[in-house]
């Protein structure tokens, strides 16, 4: 078993932590991979088990896996982000009821075990805990170390550190290539070895029938072996008890900070609350960034990963936060943007905690413009006594961004010059990007207004509209009744010799080395993101005839037949082509926006009939089995539903005051 990062599933069924731990589990329990200090990176689980060994048996069933007939149901704690799950097996005469969560301002990972005996009589028997920890995702120069005097054992390297004990004391334990031995109940006594593994035992004797028993494993952090030593000591000396309460207190605290779900639905109250529970989860402790998803493909086979910041993903989050009333976490992101901001006033494509870049594909021009976008949103969310704060911290960042904007237009046409789609899977001139700088234009006029830059104002303002004309004519195919993905889009020389010999616009263009580049005039796919010339960006109002068509034109390309929800494209085929969460709730809000309430309220219903188990919001749902099929927890579903939510409200409440403002049908006579 132990091995450097063992092969661990895409989907998870739950996450934990508290914005310096973040940790994925599995229904059964299973931690899958933990994060700290920071909850992008690094990552350090190998594997994680807890087990059971009944007195005279040979080996030690696994009780957070599916062999031996262990059976789970699983569920978090209301209002919390503490972890719950119920073991039994037919053949094992022993419940076993988990709590798993970390301690909110410690660098403390709880699993909480309460242990029953099923039979009718009394058994014997140990609870063993196998950790394989590889610190910092390295097979390098890892150490186990079993300490005597903390009786824990210790997985390090170079500056990290993360102790393992219990309040009951060890009966046995081995550092070092321990998982046969913990199979067998053998532990060798081994206090240090080279190796990223070790195992305990604990020892339960006549437990009566009926009778529970509690063990409680914590998972210590720190920087210096003293320091995690003393956590532990304080994590015993405090004890499980006050360390549950405190953190359900906590989170239910948090919770009751939020606003209440605007529809007035226990359903939707608890996904509101799951939201907001989630997207704090999402949001470094330390920096403020906010990550897409919890890592879940370390190894790039499939994507290219997801524990990063997006701007793009960001600003919808942070708009989200806002109108659920959490203005102090969308506050810290725009500090933190201030750290990401390139010197020439770009945003890159995605980012780290620390604000460094992140593995990109390129420019995706559309980031810093929602990040302008965005905290022009925030500004308008704040109270009016937080405002003037507010501006003088991002001023400098949105002037600089503002004029990277206009400086990157495309003189030929006048729009933002050509980078990735939203998608990051092609480049071009998008017809969402130009829409977004558009926005992000519009947001600087409006921050420059504020300073009484009127010069700055003005020109801002000035390019933004001249986006927009272009937008609505050049990128309008109006044979399709539907806008283009974008124009001027970069394909393969085989792509274009087709389209060159279907007669259709394109162009060769070789660069200063000689490579040549080839384009074709206009993208005719129809894309959910064409929504966002209206929602959110208002290039064009939601009841123009040119945003109408588009979204008919959506809804009827890109609903899966079957099992319903939109897909982001026609001939999408990333995981198979799937519908997604956000793509859904996109068209809800465009619905509510142009006051097809009832259209929204389906898209709506969809979305969160098809939320998981635990309650949270996948990326995608599988186009055949309307199961979960990519990323668990996406912080953009969430947000998503939280913005979705509030547009519906809003949409309900402007229906009800035209009814009531009506005349009647008497005074009209």
């Amino acid at each position: 078993m132990s091995s450097y990062l063992e092969k661990k599933p895409y989907l998870v069924d739950a996450v934990v932590g508290n914005s310096r731990f973040l940790a994925s589990l599995l229904h059964t329990g299973r931690i899958v991979r933990f994060w700290w200090p920071h909850v992008d990176f690094p990552q350090h689980a190998d594997t994680l088990r807890s087990g059971i060994r009944l007195a005279g048996h040979e080996r030690t069933s696994w009780f957070d896996g599916t062999g031996d007939g262990w059976n789970h149901s699983s569920a978090y704690v209301p209002k919390t982000n503490i972890f719950s799950v119920t073991a039994e097996s037919g053949s094992i005469p022993v419940k076993v009821q988990s709590e798993t969560y970390a301690v909110p301002g410690e660098d403390l990972l709880i699993l909480d075990y309460q242990l029953t005996n099923t039979s009718d009589q009394a058994i014997s028997f140990s609870f063993s805990f196998y950790s394989s920890i590889a610190v910092a995702e390295s097979p390098f120069y890892q150490t186990t170390q079993f300490h005597h005097g903390s009786d824990s054992i210790v997985h390090f390297r170079h500056d990290h550190y993360f102790a393992v004990s219990s309040a009951n004391v060890c009966a046995k334990y081995q550092a070092g290539h321990a998982w046969d031995n913990a199979n067998s109940g053998s532990l060798n006594g081994d206090d240090i070895q080279m190796a990223s593994d070790s195992a305990m035992d604990w020892s339960f004797d006549n437990v009566a029938p009926g009778q529970t028993v509690r063990h409680t494993v914590y998972l210590a952090a720190a920087h210096k072996l003293d320091d995690a030593a003393a956590l532990l000591g304080k994590a015993k000396e405090i004890g499980i008890d006050a360390w549950r309460e405190s953190t359900s207190r906590y989170w239910i605290d948090f919770v009751a900070t939020a606003s209440s779900c605007p529809i007035n639905r226990p359903d939707l109250q608890e996904l509101y609350e799951r939201s907001v529970l989630t997207m704090k989860l999402m949001s470094d402790e330390k920096t403020g960034s906010i990550i897409a998803a919890p890592e879940f493909d370390e190894r790039f086979s499939v994507c290219g990963g997801y524990a990063y910041c997006w701007g793009r993903d960001a600003a919808f989050i942070t708009t989200a936060l806002d109108k659920a009333g959490l203005l102090d976490m969308s506050t810290r992101f725009y500090e933190w943007t201030l750290t990401a901001q390139d010197s020439d006033g770009a945003w890159q494509q995605r980012h780290y905690h620390d604000g460094s870049i992140a593995p990109s594909w390129g420019l995706q021009i559309d980031e810093g413009s929602s990040i302008l976008w965005g905290m022009y949103q925030h500004y308008l969310a704040l109270p009016a006594n937080s405002r003037e704060e507010f501006l003088k911290l991002v001023w400098d960042a949105v002037r600089s961004g503002a004029e990277f904007l206009t400086s990157s237009i495309n003189e030929s046409n006048g729009l933002p010059i050509a980078s990735k789609d939203l998608w990051e899977e092609r480049e071009g001139q998008h017809t969402y990007s130009s829409a977004a700088v558009y926005a992000g234009l519009k947001a600087a006029a409006s921050f420059a207004g504020l300073v009484r830059e009127s010069e700055l104002e003005a020109k801002w303002a000035g390019i933004a509209d001249g986006i927009s004309k272009q937008i609505v004519s050049l990128c309008w195919n109006e044979e399709q009744g539907v806008f283009y993905r974008g124009v001027q889009l970069t394909v393969d020389k085989y792509k274009y010799e087709q389209a060159a010999n279907a007669g259709l616009p394109v162009s060769e263009i070789v660069d200063g080395k000689g490579y040549s580049r080839y384009r074709l005039g206009f993208d005719p796919i129809v894309d959910v993101s064409l929504l966002g010339i209206s929602v959110p960006f208002d290039v064009v109002s939601p009841d123009n005839r040119q945003a109408v068509l588009t979204a008919d034109a959506v809804e009827r390309a890109l609903t899966v037949p079957g099992v319903g929800g939109i897909k982001r494209y026609e001939d999408d085929n990333y995981i198979g082509g799937n519908p997604w969460i956000l793509t859904t709730l996109w068209l809800a809000q465009y619905r509510a926006r142009n006051g097809q309430v009832s259209e929204a309220e389906k898209l709506l219903e969809w979305s969160v009939e098809h939320r998981t188990s635990s309650g949270l919001l996948p990326e995608q749902v599988d186009k055949n089995s309307g199961e979960t099929a990519w990323v668990v927890p996406l912080t953009w579903s969430h947000a998503m539903f939280i913005l979705t939510v509030h547009l519906i409200a809003d949409a309900r409440n402007a229906e009800s005051s035209h009814a009531q403002n009506e005349p009647s049908a008497q005074i009209l006579q």
